[in-house]
């Protein structure tokens, strides 16, 4: 718990003083991102006061979190596990995808960013490296950082061949970090969503560690590798969101872009393969799928009827252009999120009381 402890400090500490100096940076140099106005045959809300906010803040969350993952480690002598760096490698590989959308965005002033395959070939890429090399390495046990088997609050007994794992864990990145990316859209909802996230990955994992089969040998216990390094890095990415979130909320000082959106996403989607609890993602980043739903429901309809479901989507934005303010939108969505993680630690925690 100490270790879980010093890494959110010292990722916290790093988010919120460092953001600033990030700001000044960023605004010096106009480095903002353009945004959507409406036209005549397409509306969008009113977000002409966020003009010139400067984007690519996930540059200072993802510093953060590899502040207080290594740092934890320099301080208390204690050496990194392959688990914590495979999740390091997700976020930061998946957040310079991110930075290359931001870019364009930025500098071309083209808010749509990377095309939409050109992006999805990038997560591709660094998902399938990610899933490749998770079941790769095995400790002494032989037993790798990742497993083969679908998991819910443990190991299923359905064992994926190498090929069905590696495009299983495509589709799990892919879609959590899409589903971040469309939720960030309004002043801290995604990060402060993410933040939840990242705090029961931190009691799931520090649970996990109690109950070990490392430790213990038993019918019930948890086969997870490096447990205990997992929360360190769920509590470094816990403590970064909740950092940046002093300077993200409305009004926000800086967006975090797809730079933060697709770091965050991988890392929750990351903590989800190593933790074995992959069919417990959809409750632990509700909101995220929730809002991915809305566009999916959205453009089907479109296509299919003509018709639209909501007058906008992403949701949050279909309650923005029904008048409600966006701090009450943002406060109702964490409840939701909120909600939805309480089920799903509900769900791990009862398995273990059952079994």
């Amino acid at each position: 718990m100490r270790l879980v402890v010093i890494a959110m400090t010292i990722s916290t500490l790093i988010a919120l003083f460092g953001t600033p100096l990030l700001i000044k940076i960023l605004g010096r140099r106009g480095y903002a991102q353009a945004i959507r106005t409406s036209t005549e045959t397409e509306l969008y809300p009113d977000h002409d006061s966020k003009r010139g906010t400067p984007s690519m803040g996930g540059v200072a969350i993802i510093i953060a979190v590899l502040g207080g993952y290594f740092l934890t480690h320099l301080l208390t002598l204690r050496p990194v596990a392959m688990s914590g760096l495979l999740v390091l490698f997700l976020m930061v590989g998946l957040g310079v995808v991110g930075f290359a959308d931001d870019y364009l965005k930025i500098f071309k002033q083209r808010s749509t960013g990377l095309r939409a395959r050109t992006k999805l070939i990038g997560q591709a890429i660094v998902a399938l490296t990610f899933a490749f090399l998770s079941v790769q390495f095995p400790d002494a046990d032989g037993q790798t950082a990742a497993s083969m088997a679908i998991s819910f609050v443990r190991d299923t007994p359905v064992v994926l061949p190498l090929a069905l794992f590696l495009v299983w864990v495509w589709f799990l990145v892919t879609a959590t970090t899409n589903g971040v990316n469309l939720t960030d859209g309004l002043d801290g909802l995604a990060v402060g969503a993410a933040v939840m996230s990242f705090l029961a990955y931190v009691l799931l994992s520090i649970w996990q560690y109690g109950q070990n089969c490392a430790f213990e040998v038993t019918p019930f216990c948890y086969s997870t590798q490096n447990p205990l390094d997992l929360a360190i890095v769920a509590a470094s990415a816990a403590g970064a969101s909740f950092g940046f979130l002093w300077w993200n909320t409305a009004p926000a000082r800086i967006f975090m872009g797809d730079t933060g959106s697709l770091a965050l996403g991988g890392g929750i989607a990351g903590l989800a393969i190593m933790t074995r609890t992959e069919l417990l993602l959809p409750l632990l980043a509700g909101l995220f799928l929730i809002v991915t739903v809305s566009v999916i429901l959205q453009v089907g309809s479109y296509k299919l009827t003509g018709r639209r479901v909501f007058r906008m989507a992403p949701l949050h934005h279909h309650f923005e252009m029904r008048g409600w303010p966006e701090i009450q939108i943002v406060v109702r969505f964490w409840i939701i999120q909120g909600v939805c993680i309480g089920a799903g630690l509900g769900i791990f925690y009862a398995e273990w009381v059952r079994a």
